[in-house]
Parts: structure tokens; sequence; C-alpha cells
């Protein structure tokens, strides 16, 4: 399993209402395109941009999802929200 939890800080929520991105802590190993095939597959949504960034020695993805489909409504799935 490469995706390991959400991360449901204030800026995260902020980026989810506002830029249509969520935020997760990944496996360090994967790579984008395991990651983007890994969100479409458990969320049914179509991944427009992946950004990573290692920091405290854990990979942080931001994933930016198509307009036609709310991040909200991930968010909300999670309990983020």
């Amino acid at each position: 399993m490469i995706i390991i939890k959400p991360i449901a800080t204030e800026k995260a929520i902020r980026a989810v209402e506002i830029e249509n991105k969520i935020s997760f802590i990944v496996d360090r190993r994967a790579r984008k395109a395991q990651i983007k095939e890994e969100i479409e597959e458990m969320f049914k949504v179509k991944v427009e941009k992946i950004n990573v960034h290692i920091k405290n020695n854990q990979k942080i993805a931001i994933i930016k999802l198509r307009k036609e489909t709310p991040a909200i409504d991930i968010a909300t799935k999670l309990g983020m929200i």
C-alpha cells in the first residue's frame, strides 16, 4: 500500500477547499506514477498533477484533482472535514 494517511492540517484543509488539492503521506519509495494510479483506483477520481516533497523523513504527496472531481468529497469520506 502506497498511501499511508491523509494530512489534515489547517493549511491542507484550506488547499482542499480553495485549490482542489488533497495531501497524503506516502511510502518514501513510491513514484509519482504509482501514487497517481493508486489514488485514481482508490477514490475513482482523475488526477491532474502531483507534487511530492520529503519533510522530516516522510514523503508528502500533494495531489491536484481535475475540476469535475472535487477534493472536498474525498476529504469528507476520509473524515478530514
